[in-house]
């Protein structure tokens, strides 16, 4: 018998053998044992090894494991790229080495709608177990998921810059990003100068440790900057944002039959009405209210709230879940919209359009004198839209300007919805919501896509009548399915932390407004001071604070109220085209209310907390990703107003310099502390304020102050302005500010007491 003594020194044969016939995790060390490497062997060992890696013969995998070259590992990291025409996800391998000029494609991987482990999206990296798919010729793989990783991406987007005809760098996208990428022409991959590209600059061989700029590889091509429809793709590409539906989600929603009456409630009869934006695409909420003719409630109103009957198409376990899961709702840009749901349903069946059938879930509330509602009862059943207004038209029919669609409407439908709203408005009123007053701003685009203009939104009535309409409803849902013992997706917003609120306490302190300790916070609490500061100075600054003390709502299974609309329990819905919530809680009173046989079904209530967590995140990102592209088209907008002075407030202030919003357009831009000349700037955190050590001069968040203008890049959504202040000497802060030398350090001995007037 041989011992290990006799084993000889391995060729390259024996090793690709031995990793060949001894499938799993395997290291430098496990193979070198198997061969008795010792002593001196070591050197030439890995040498051996490194040869063969360099040779292709083999590959590292996770965590250093070594497996046969051109093969993947039996345990890999894989990112998510799409899904597939059967509703299957697909992936890559995260580190499949890109070598020099190698623009191969990797073996693809193949993940089952079956495998709910980790519940993967777009762009998300699971730790897998991979085996051959041995149902197609080709060689691919079926993965398995071990565990979902948080996601880590070396994937980044910027502008392609060409050099000269053999050198290349790109600029990201992203303005916390200020690393330039230099990219060889052998990986170029056919990028030319100007256009918007996704780089690898992990997978580059020379992406190492180094002095200089770092190295990375052309992944792929998105057209060109000089298009304004860019804009929001960059965001969309950003945040790994769904765009495409798979082949089978597109076949099941074209399926999808017109809507008959069937045993359902017909309530065609009943004028219900949708009130929208004036360039809104789908309509998944009507309204209609009448005086409650019970003489029991007298001066009482009866409500009806009708919602698109989404659940009836997007059956559970179909393809059409699948994708809207992934997503987790819609997101709109100022150009477009990624739906949740594909156009044939968004747009089609499930939008609530003027005079044609459609199916809905609909809500009865009745309301007492006093807005207090005294009972509800949903139905599931078929309408038809009598009209559908925008704001604007709803509200000037009410003030006296009627136009032709809204006049037969007036008596019977409009008015006595603003009556009914009117009622509504004394529960509202008593339970006191947060009443904060944040600007909102429109973008108005041509039809190329550029920005010709951005106008404060109108706040008319007609918004806050709808809205208190769709909170009611909103009330009624996670009432019943509570009532009935359902599993619901709650929305809930809790209060304050302790923390916020005492940074909120001094800062008021330091106005002169005393904001009480240990007492039980509500809204009300919060209203009493923006009361108080409405017709200051202050109003501005305190609204921002106060909003910024809140806390960010979410979805959960866990009920914990909701603060800011001052309500014990809460839940989305009425906007079930464009958020996956609206869909569970749907599904929760269909099965709870026994309306049909899609209601929620054992899996959806299997993984509910975790669809929570899910959707919870896709919002974030949709939020992120619309006012990234919203600053974007801002920038682009400013652009052409380099050099000119502007008014703006103080809208944020760290040691770095003073952020501000444009009071025109509501942009906003970044005063670098370095610039701001003329003394040493400290911070005062708790205060908002950049003050002058010398000078005692100082800013607040709030503040008035005159900017210009001296950057705008519409790549990145930034504007670099400088501050204007007579008090300081115009050119010698102008000289400080292009010099890029202005005091945002300590002061040294020499310049200590030199005042600058």
């Amino acid at each position: 018998m041989a011992t290990r003594k006799d084993i000889p020194f391995p060729t390259k044969d024996d090793i690709v053998n031995y990793v060949k016939d001894n499938l799993g995790k395997l290291s430098k060390r496990d193979i070198a044992r198997a061969f008795n490497i010792r002593g001196d062997q070591r050197i030439l060992f890995k040498k051996l090894l490194r040869e063969m890696m360099e040779d292709g013969l083999l590959d590292k995998g996770h965590k250093g494991s070594i497996h046969k070259g051109g093969e993947l590992p039996p345990v890999c990291v894989i990112e998510v790229t799409g899904i597939d025409k059967m509703g299957d996800l697909v992936a890559r391998p995260v580190n499949w080495p890109l070598k020099k000029g190698d623009i191969s494609s990797p073996p693809p991987i193949t993940i089952f709608a079956e495998d709910k482990r980790g519940n993967l999206g777009i762009r998300d990296q699971a730790l897998v177990r991979l085996n051959l798919n041995h149902d197609i010729k080709e060689r691919a793989y079926v993965a398995r998921v071990i565990k979902k990783l948080e996601r880590i991406s070396s994937t980044i987007m910027g502008i392609f810059r060409q050099e000269d005809d053999n050198i290349a760098h790109v600029e990201p996208t992203d303005k916390k990003n200020r690393d330039h990428y230099l990219i060889a022409k052998c990986d170029w991959n056919g990028a030319k100068d100007g256009e918007l590209v996704l780089i690898d600059a992990k997978s580059s061989i020379t992406a190492k440790r180094h002095m200089g700029p770092k190295r990375a590889i052309v992944k792929e091509r998105l057209g060109t900057m000089n298009d304004p429809k860019s804009i929001s793709l960059i965001a969309i590409h950003s945040h790994g944002i769904m765009t495409e539906f798979s082949d089978q989600t597109l076949i099941e929603a074209e399926q999808s039959i017109e809507p008959v009456l069937g045993n359902r409630i017909d309530l065609r009869h009943i004028p219900l009405i949708t009130v929208d934006p004036s360039d809104a695409r789908d309509h998944d909420d009507a309204i209609w209210a009448e005086s409650d003719p019970d003489p029991k409630n007298e001066g009482g109103f009866h409500v009806m709230v009708a919602i698109a009957d989404v659940a009836h198409y997007v059956m559970p376990h179909s393809s059409l879940e699948k994708d809207a899961w992934l997503r987790g709702n819609s997101t709109y840009f100022p150009d477009r919209v990624v739906p949740m749901l594909p156009e044939t349903l968004s747009n089609g069946l499930c939008s609530l359009k003027e005079g044609e059938d459609r199916y809905t879930l609909a809500v009865h509330l009745w309301f007492d004198k006093k807005g207090k509602k005294i009972r509800h009862k949903f139905v599931r059943g078929l309408m038809r839209s009598a009209a559908g207004l925008s704001y604007e038209e709803f509200q000037n029919a009410y003030n006296g300007e009627i136009s032709e669609k809204a006049s037969p409407l007036l008596d019977t439908v409009i008015n006595p919805l603003y009556q009914a709203y009117e009622c509504l408005k004394k529960g509202r009123d008593y339970r006191e919501p947060l009443d904060l007053v944040m600007p909102e701003w429109k973008i108005e685009l041509d039809d190329e896509g550029t920005v010709v203009g951005i106008h404060p939104r109108r706040a008319l009535e007609a918004h806050k009548l709808v809205e208190e309409f769709m909170i009611q409803a909103n009330v009624a849902a996670a009432e019943e399915l509570e009532q009935k013992g359902w599993p619901c997706v709650y929305r809930v917003h809790e209060q304050p932390s302790e923390e916020k609120l005492n940074n909120l306490r001094e800062f008021l302190a330091s106005l002169g407004y005393n904001f009480a300790k240990g007492m039980v916070q509500r809204p009300k609490l919060f209203n009493n001071i923006l009361r108080k500061v409405e017709d200051s100075p202050h109003s501005d600054v305190v609204n921002i604070i106060i909003l910024r003390t809140q806390s960010q709502a979410v979805y959960s299974t866990d009920n914990m109220g909701h603060f800011g609309l001052s309500l014990a329990r809460y839940a989305h819905f009425t906007s079930p085209i464009r958020r996956y919530a609206d869909l569970m809680v749907h599904r929760g009173l269909i099965g709870a209310l026994k309306l049909g046989d899609d209601g929620l079904s054992k899996l959806d209530r299997e993984k509910l907390k975790d669809t929570a967590e899910h959707i919870s995140k896709t919002e974030r990102i949709s939020m992120i990703a619309e006012r990234e592209s919203i600053d974007r088209y801002k920038a682009a907008y400013m652009s052409e107003h380099v050099g000119d002075e502007f008014t703006a407030k103080i809208a944020g202030v760290s040691s770095a310099g003073l952020f501000v919003a444009f009071e025109k357009s509501g942009s906003d831009g970044f005063i670098p502390v370095s610039s701001m000349s003329g003394d040493y700037f400290r911070h005062d955190r708790e205060q908002h304020t950049l003050s002058g050590e010398h000078t005692g001069i100082a800013y607040q968040l709030g503040d008035t102050v005159t900017i210009l203008l001296k950057e705008a890049n519409p790549m990145t959504g930034g504007l670099l302005c400088q501050l204007i202040d007579e008090r300081f000497s115009t050119s010698s802060s102008q000289k400080k500010f292009k010099s890029g030398k202005g005091r945002h350090s300590r002061p040294t001995r020499k310049n200590i007491g030199k005042k600058k007037r």
